[in-house]
């Protein structure tokens, strides 16, 4: 189960067999369906970051007979990527059963990427099989759903986190630890595993866990955010909160805005919406995304104020 070679947590510690993966038992036993037969569906895996899509997609090419494509489609995103690196691998020749492309968040995919792959997974469908993994499934199309089996990879418990946290630190580490900082960490990163093992290892000191309480980034910042603008609608304050976050992606924040615009800009929420797609749509192409996402809150305050 434990990949020794690799000094990172995130890595060595990534399950390699479905019996050790945390928590989603009826995805696990889908999947286990599939790998009992040597053969597979396209598949779909989405859900929050972190929490386990790209592993199953690799548990999976490792326990089939077969040659494999990853593709991290937030790097690799065009259409000539579809054309190029996906067909090509597709009509090669191979020896084995069968050939599965991963293509790593999807949802980054051009629309015009997307539309190519279709056409390559009709082409290539007795061959080839795609996992296609995703934070939004929103923004797949719906031809390329229509032709996968979209699951839903749902958080573990965070019963479950603590215990697989507790697992590695005790039996494969024997790093000392407080049950007070765990809970800080999964609090503060729930459902983030990747995050909470980047955390831990960057947090071992002499052989224990020393939490540096300053840095910890903080999910409940969105509520905040939310709160303000329900309440005194201050840009600077909303700034402050976003600072001190330490967050770098806001796609979560856009969606919350999103979707809470009834309770803090009522009757005004498709203003909020013309405000939210400019400003997602200016952050493909924004090096500081926390100046075009603050540029997104000033034309809302001024909008509901």
């Amino acid at each position: 189960m434990v990949m020794k070679e690799n000094t990172l947590y995130v890595e060595r510690f990534r399950p390699t067999e479905l019996q050790h993966y945390v928590g989603n038992e009826n995805v696990k036993e889908t999947i286990q369906k599939y790998l009992d037969q040597g053969d597979i569906q396209n598949f779909i895996f989405y859900g929050p970051a972190g929490t386990g899509k790209t592993t199953l997609a690799k548990i999976i090419v490792k326990n089939l007979d077969c040659d494999y494509l990853y593709i991290n489609a937030s790097d690799e995103n065009g259409i000539d990527t579809i054309r190029e690196k996906v067909k090509g691998f597709a009509s090669a020749a191979s020896w084995k059963g069968i050939k599965v492309v991963i293509l790593d968040e999807a949802d980054f995919i051009t629309i015009q990427g997307q539309a190519a792959l279709r056409n390559v997974i009709e082409t290539f469908s007795r061959s080839t099989r795609f996992i296609l993994t995703c934070n939004f499934i929103e923004r797949i199309i719906d031809p390329l759903q229509s032709r996968c089996q979209v699951l839903k990879v749902v958080p573990p418990t965070k019963q479950d986190v603590y215990n697989h946290l507790t697992w590695i630190l005790d039996d494969q580490l024997n790093i000392s630890y407080t049950p007070e900082d765990l809970k800080t960490l999964i609090v503060k990163y729930y459902p983030d595993m990747r995050k909470m093992l980047n955390v831990l290892q960057m947090s071992v000191k002499d052989g224990a866990i020393v939490l540096d309480k300053t840095v910890l980034t903080s999910n409940n910042y969105i509520k905040e955010v939310l709160k303000e603008l329900s309440s005194k609608k201050k840009w600077l304050t909303v700034r402050q909160i976003i600072a001190d976050s330490n967050v770098k992606d806001f796609e979560e924040l856009y969606r919350s805005l999103f979707e809470y615009a009834p309770k803090y800009a009522p009757g005004k929420e498709g203003m909020v919406a013309i405000i939210l797609n400019e400003h997602l749509y200016q952050a493909n192409f924004r090096i500081d995304k926390e100046i075009n996402v603050m540029s997104a809150i000033a034309k809302i305050i001024e909008t509901i104020k």
